[in-house]
């Protein structure tokens, strides 16, 4: 006799629920110049807009969703340098919403592709001016039409910091089975070393708390700022680091080199930054005899910068036959 089957529709997750939750990555074979310190890197590449800004995005539009503050007819404005827009970006697409950002001319270009390409309206400002150029037309836009646009803020808004407190810190607590003892973070928004920095002093206050700058004004490290010389963001409290460690360009590009020729880890300037400063201080700690765990985060993948010729151009040859 033949039994009828029931129909059920094929369960899928939204997109949206894959944001968080990324692996932590063993750098083992770095680790062999360090004994005693284990080096492990949050990969935030993995979140579905490609980066940890994914998580500080969702969480300032939820935010304004839960205060009732986007409505039909308002647009999402922000400025950006990156990341935070591809998230805004994608999110807003998700969801419906209109979008407009102000980015420097000069931005990435694969980062300005992927913009238009979720539908994002680009204000393009001075390249000379950098992210603050950024911010100071999203300011201006934010005052001259307030019933138009809702300025997100991300360099000033709380849920920037919260989303980190409540997600990055608490998957680094559990998967490093609370035996993390250094956090490093590069600082740009400064969102994400505030909130996870914050947290992980709770479960363990003696974990340091070590915050990554570049040497000086002008660098290459996308998505970092050095603050002596640009806006600080109001979310970030000077008192929270307990060591702030200045990375050159060259020195973040050197690691970055060998991180993909040794542990096969394909990485942004930023996360090279935040390699090249633990691996100061693992080195520091070996030195010493001091066992540690640190935990830096790789806010996203290269392959975003593969046509700035980061990766093998000084190390190109040609293999004769």
């Amino acid at each position: 006799m033949l039994t009828q089957r029931t129909s059920r529709k094929p369960i899928g997750q939204p997109l949206l629920s894959l944001i968080g939750r990324t692996p932590l990555l063993s750098l083992a074979h770095l680790e062999r110049e360090t004994p005693g310190v284990t080096l492990l890197a949050k990969a935030e590449w993995f979140n579905p807009g490609g980066s940890v800004k994914d998580r500080a995005a969702a969480s300032i539009i939820h935010e304004a969703e839960a205060r009732g503050l986007i409505h039909t007819g308002v647009t999402l404005l922000d400025a950006t340098s990156g990341n935070t827009g591809i998230a805004y970006a994608m999110i807003s697409a998700a969801k419906g919403y209109r979008l407009r950002l102000c980015i420097p001319t000069n931005a990435n270009p694969q980062v300005l592709s992927l913009l238009r390409a979720y539908g994002a309206e680009l204000t393009l400002t001075d390249p000379m001016q950098g992210s603050d150029g950024a911010i100071r037309e999203a300011r201006r836009l934010a005052r001259s039409h307030s019933g138009e646009f809702l300025y997100l803020d991300q360099y000033n808004n709380p849920a920037n910091w919260q989303a980190h407190y409540d997600t990055t810190a608490v998957e680094i607590w559990e998967q490093t089975k609370r035996a993390v003892t250094h956090f490093v973070a590069g600082l740009g928004t400064t969102g994400t070393f505030t909130g996870t920095s914050r947290r992980l002093q709770v479960f363990n206050p003696t974990l340091r708390a070590i915050a990554v700058q570049p040497a000086g004004g002008l660098h290459g490290l996308e998505g970092l700022k050095h603050l002596d010389s640009a806006i600080v963001p109001g979310i970030y409290d000077p008192q929270l680091p307990d060591e702030t460690v200045f990375v050159s360009t060259e020195e973040a590009y050197d690691v970055l080199q060998r991180l993909t020729n040794e542990e096969g880890v394909l990485v942004g300037p930023s996360s090279g930054a935040a390699l090249a400063a633990s691996l100061r201080v693992a080195k520091t700690l070996s030195a010493t005899r001091t066992p540690a765990v640190i935990v830096m985060i790789f806010p996203d993948s290269g392959h975003r910068y593969l046509r700035e010729g980061l990766f093998g151009s000084s190390h190109d040859r040609v293999l004769s036959s």
